[in-house]
C-alpha cells in the first residue's frame, strides 16, 4: 500500500487516549522550588550543578544539511547556526540562554524554549504546564495559567522520569533524603549558635528553689555565661548548686563533618559528578574521573539537547567536542579507527571525513586499495615472480 500522511495519521497510537486521561488534564511541576532552594542554600548540590551546567554550556554546535522535515521548514542552516552558537534572541547571550536552560534541566528534569519564528526564549520550567492531547501527544503549553503556546513554539527537553512520559523528573529527587538531612544539619547547628546553648549541663541543688529563685537562676546564667558574649564571665555556685554535665560534647561534634562528607558524596553521584573533581587527587586518578564525567554526565544531557533540536529544525546538529581535552584520548581513537578503513580500501577518504564532520574534498571519493607484496591489489593478475633475463 503507498504511503500518504493520511494512513499514517489514522495509524496514531490507539492507547494515546488512555495514556491522557491517566496523565490528567494538566501536568505540571510540583518540585522545581524545593530543588532551587537546595540549590541556593547547599554547597555540594550549587557546585555539582554549576560543574555539569558549565560543561554542558561550554560546548558549539556544528550544523549540517537537513535530514528530516522538522517541526518548523523554513529556517536555513547559517540561521540555525547563528541561534545555536552566537545569538539566541536579541536579549541574552549564548551563554546565558544555555546555562538558564540546562540549570532548568536538572533542577526541574526539564527545560522549554519558545520558538517564535525568528528567536528562540527561555521559559522557567516550572511555570509551564503541558495539556496531553488524546489523539497526538500534546494539545498545548501553558505559561503561569495564563499564555497558551501551540506545540510547533515550543521545544520541549525532559530528563528520565519513571512516573510520566510528559515530564522528566530532577535527577535531585533521588537524593532527597540526603538533603533533607542536610537541611537539619544546617538548622541544629544555627539554632544552637544562635540560642546559645550549652549541651549536657545540669544545675544541681539539695535545697528546694522557689520557681521565682530558679527563673533568676537560669536567666543569670544566660547572660553571665553564655557562648554568645565569649562564655568567660566565672559564676559563684551558691545555695547548694553544683555543676553536672551529663552529655560529652564539643564544637567539632557539632560540625558533623564525616556524616555531611558522606550526604554531599551521595548528592554528587545521584547528581553524576565524580566527588574525586571536587576532592583533589593526583593526575593519574583525576583524568580518567574527568573522562567519565563528560560521557556519562555531559554528553548524555547534550544529545538530548541536540535530538529535540534535530526534530524541531530537520537538520543533522552535533556537539562540537575537538576542544575537549577530556574526550581527546577518544578522538585520537575515532581518527586512527578511521585512517585504518580509508587504508584498508574499506571506506573512501570522503566518507571519513563525512563521519568526522569535515566537509568532502574533490577527487576523495575512491578507495584506496593496498598493494601487498606480490604485486598489486587492484590487478591480481600482475606481479609475481619477475622473469629470467633468459626468457627476454
Amino acid at each position: 500500500m503507498d504511503w500518504n500522511p493520511l494512513n499514517w495519521f489514522q495509524k496514531a497510537n490507539p492507547a494515546q487516549e488512555q495514556i491522557s486521561r491517566e496523565a490528567g488534564s494538566v501536568v505540571s511541576s510540583d518540585q522545581a522550588f524545593s530543588y532551587v532552594q537546595a540549590f541556593n542554600k547547599l554547597e555540594a548540590v550549587n557546585r555539582g550543578v554549576n560543574m555539569i551546567v558549565n560543561g554542558c554550556v561550554s560546548l558549539d554546535y556544528d550544523i549540517k544539511d537537513k535530514t528530516l522535515e522538522g517541526v518548523v521548514i523554513n529556517t536555513r542552516q547559517k540561521t540555525l547556526d547563528k541561534l545555536l552558537n552566537y545569538r539566541p534572541n536579541p536579549y541574552q547571550s549564548i551563554q546565558a540562554f544555555r546555562a538558564a536552560l540546562f540549570t532548568d534541566y536538572l533542577l526541574e528534569g526539564n527545560f522549554f524554549i519558545y520558538w517564535d519564528g525568528t528567536f528562540m526564549y527561555h521559559l522557567p520550567a516550572a511555570m509551564v504546564q503541558i495539556e496531553p492531547d488524546e489523539k497526538t501527544f500534546i494539545n498545548k503549553y501553558t505559561y503561569n495559567n495564563t499564555t497558551i503556546f501551540s506545540p510547533d513554539e515550543i521545544i520541549h527537553v525532559q530528563d528520565t522520569s519513571g512516573t510520566s512520559i510528559y515530564r522528566g523528573t530532577s535527577r535531585l529527587q533521588a537524593a532527597d533524603r540526603s538533603i533533607k538531612i542536610l537541611y537539619k544539619m544546617q538548622n541544629f547547628q544555627d539554632q544552637f549558635f544562635e540560642n546559645g546553648a550549652i549541651p549536657g549541663i545540669v544545675l544541681e541543688t539539695e535545697n528546694t528553689l522557689s520557681q521565682l529563685a530558679k527563673d533568676k537562676t537560669i536567666e543569670k546564667w544566660r547572660s553571665q555565661y553564655s557562648p554568645k558574649n565569649g562564655a568567660k564571665k566565672p559564676l559563684i555556685l551558691d545555695s547548694g548548686l553544683k555543676l553536672k554535665t551529663i552529655f560529652e560534647a564539643n564544637f567539632k561534634d557539632m560540625d558533623f563533618d564525616v556524616s555531611i562528607a558522606r550526604h554531599d558524596e551521595k548528592i554528587l553521584s545521584v547528581l553524576g559528578v565524580p566527588p574525586l573533581l571536587l576532592n583533589g587527587g593526583n593526575n593519574a586518578n583525576i583524568s580518567p574521573n574527568l573522562r567519565l564525567f563528560y560521557l556519562e554526565t555531559i554528553m548524555p544531557i547534550v544529545r538530548n539537547y541536540v535530538s529535540a533540536i534535530e526534530r524541531f529544525f530537520g537538520y543533522d546538529i552535533d556537539a562540537i567536542t575537538s576542544n575537549v581535552t577530556a574526550l581527546q584520548p577518544d578522538l585520537k581513537e575515532i581518527a586512527a579507527y578511521h585512517a585504518t578503513l580509508v587504508n584498508g580500501g574499506i571506506i573512501s577518504p570522503n566518507e571519513a571525513r563525512t563521519e568526522l564532520r569535515y566537509e568532502p574534498k574533490t577527487g576523495h571519493d575512491n578507495l584506496r586499495i593496498p598493494a601487498n607484496i606480490a604485486g598489486s591489489a587492484a590487478d591480481p593478475s600482475q606481479g609475481g615472480k619477475p622473469p629470467s633475463e633468459g626468457n627476454n
